[in-house]
């Protein structure tokens, strides 16, 4: 194979025939191109070469921005200049750093520069490479130090009550992730915060942006002070009744919204989320569900899974928007499957979803318990994916309500 590669600029005057037989005499391989085509065409066709050959009357600086477009490409190579008698115009060349060729052009010499040239190229792209490499050991160990950030924004132990079980899956598709999930206790231990959410694309911009809309959800919530919101004729009657929690809830979710429209709209992230407050006595659920996939209500008599309603748009999408409040029951023996779409979206190599019709027939049956649906789930999602690549995070979390009698930390939790 040739030693070296030479682009030889041919819109000039080709090189003089002593100059071409001491290249061909040298076996370089010789590719044409012209500057037009180094300066703007198609960067995936541009040749790796070790020297880019140019006569005294090329521009200097054009030939200096091939250049720089080469080293983008694969690597920058050594300037070689040359001349049989325009020696003025070869003084601007070697001003701006090009090598020279001057006749005779005698084969040992032609070969002897050229060769030196070749060395220094590749002593270029191995200098670039082994700084590629640090740069990416560098990007590395930034994710990494995201991962263990993100890491601490996501609960270490889930606050159960007696009388319930919460089981969560969560498989970021890159090191970090925009999903998330939150378990905490509000309204002064009397109720229980269930929040899944998926921020818009993912990566490190998304998991920033996570980080800041868990914080504003939660702290809100958790400091909202006791009010009631009065709901009335929720089973078709006037009577209004106290609703305990959904004050504090409204007012992290439309607090969130305003913060993130009104300070964070240009950079077009947006989150959807399932933000439930359970009362853990009665079993009885308020919620608001922004854009995000409808959870389900799994029935512990088998019935057919129930899909809990949108009650408002995705955070962060629309200014003073509202969102209003929708309500479950959870029974002895019901479990909520609450999930993002990296679920159903799970991607096989050939580009199939898992599917919404395939996950409701995984679903078919009544809940064992809340570990066993997510088992379920996330076996199906492994198998469907199989060894193509993870498309997006995996979030899931069931909330299950065992058949058995309720102890005594959840009517703790649940006097109002």
């Amino acid at each position: 194979m040739p030693s070296t590669t030479v682009i030889i600029l041919d819109e000039y005057p080709p090189p003089t025939p002593e100059l071409l037989d001491a290249l061909r005499l040298m076996d370089a391989e010789l590719v044409p191109r012209t500057l037009g085509e180094l300066l703007r065409g198609p960067l995936e066709v541009l040749p790796v070469a070790d020297v880019l050959l140019a006569p005294a009357e090329a521009d200097g600086e054009s030939i200096r921005s091939a250049v720089r477009r080469l080293r983008r490409w694969a690597g920058a190579p050594i300037v070689v200049v040359w001349t049989v008698t325009e020696f003025a115009a070869l003084q601007h060349h070697v001003r701006l750093g090009h090598d020279y060729l001057v006749p005779p052009f005698l084969p040992a010499l032609v070969g002897a520069r050229l060769h030196s040239c070749s060395e220094r190229a590749g002593l270029g792209r191995t200098l670039r490479e082994a700084d590629a490499r640090a740069e990416l050991m560098g990007y590395e160990k930034e994710l990494e130090i995201g991962r263990e950030i993100q890491a601490g924004f996501l609960p270490e132990s889930l606050p159960v009550p007696t009388g319930w079980e919460i089981d969560v899956r969560f498989r970021p598709a890159r090191q970090v992730a925009g999903d998330f999930y939150d378990v905490f206790e509000m309204s002064r231990g009397r109720r229980l915060a269930v929040v899944v959410a998926d921020v818009c694309d993912k990566g490190v911009g998304a998991a920033l942006f996570m980080a800041l809309i868990r914080s504003l959800l939660r702290h809100t919530a958790e400091n909202s002070g006791l009010q009631h919101l009065m709901a009335a004729g929720r089973t078709g009657g006037s009577r209004r009744t106290p609703v305990v929690g959904a004050t504090p809830l409204l007012n992290a979710v439309t607090a969130t919204n305003g913060y993130l429209t009104r300070n964070h709209l240009r950079q077009g992230y947006f989150a959807t989320l399932f933000f439930g407050v359970l009362d853990p006595l009665t079993g009885s659920l308020v919620y608001i569900n922004g854009g995000h996939n409808p959870p389900l209500l799994l029935s512990g008599s088998g019935d057919v899974p129930v899909p809990l309603d949108v009650t408002g748009p995705a955070v962060g999408v629309l200014p003073d928007c509202v969102y209003t409040l929708g309500y479950a029951q959870l029974n002895p023996g019901d479990t909520l499957f609450v999930f993002t779409d990296g679920v159903p979206e799970a991607r096989c190599s050939d580009g199939t979803f898992l599917g919404d019709e395939r996950m409701l027939e995984l679903l078919g049956g009544p809940p064992a318990s809340g570990k066993d649906v997510v088992d379920r789930i996330d076996l199906a999602v492994r198998e469907h994916t199989g060894s193509a690549e993870q498309h997006d995070d995996v979030t899931m979390l069931a909330l299950h309500r065992p058949r058995a009698a309720r102890g005594p930390h959840a009517d703790r939790m649940a006097a109002a």
